[in-house]
């Protein structure tokens, strides 16, 4: 027998309201059962948990999300995401439309948003 991943774990000073942002990000509502002030919150369908702990984020992450706008092009991708509250950690986007950014959540975690799948066809 083998194992499944269950869930990614996210340590955060807040998890409610981090999982807040990352429901925003991908349109996917935090557990019903969770409020704010709860040291756990779940994006269930997303298989992400935000849990609540002392200590803050002191480096890079080791493991980090990327991801790829459905409705969307990077560009506005990456507008709306500034807008929730993400910030631009470091712009990898080339003037051939390659690349990726590296935006950070508002805990500071890194994640990346590449090019749609319709840009990639381009």
């Amino acid at each position: 027998m083998t194992s499944m991943i269950r869930h990614v774990t996210i340590d955060s000073s807040d998890a409610y309201a981090l999982a807040t942002f990352w429901s925003q990000v991908l349109g996917q509502a935090v557990h019903e059962s969770d409020e704010p002030g709860d040291e756990e919150a779940l994006i269930e369908g997303a298989g992400l948990l935000f849990v609540t702990v002392p200590e803050g984020k002191t480096i890079k992450n080791r493991i980090h999300v990327d991801l790829q706008p459905q409705d969307r092009t990077r560009e506005e991708e990456v507008e709306r995401l500034l807008a929730l509250g993400a910030t631009l950690v470091d712009d990898r986007r080339n003037p051939d439309g390659t690349g990726w950014a590296v935006l950070a959540d508002p805990e500071g975690n890194e994640f990346c948003v590449e090019r749609s799948a319709g840009e990639r066809e381009q």
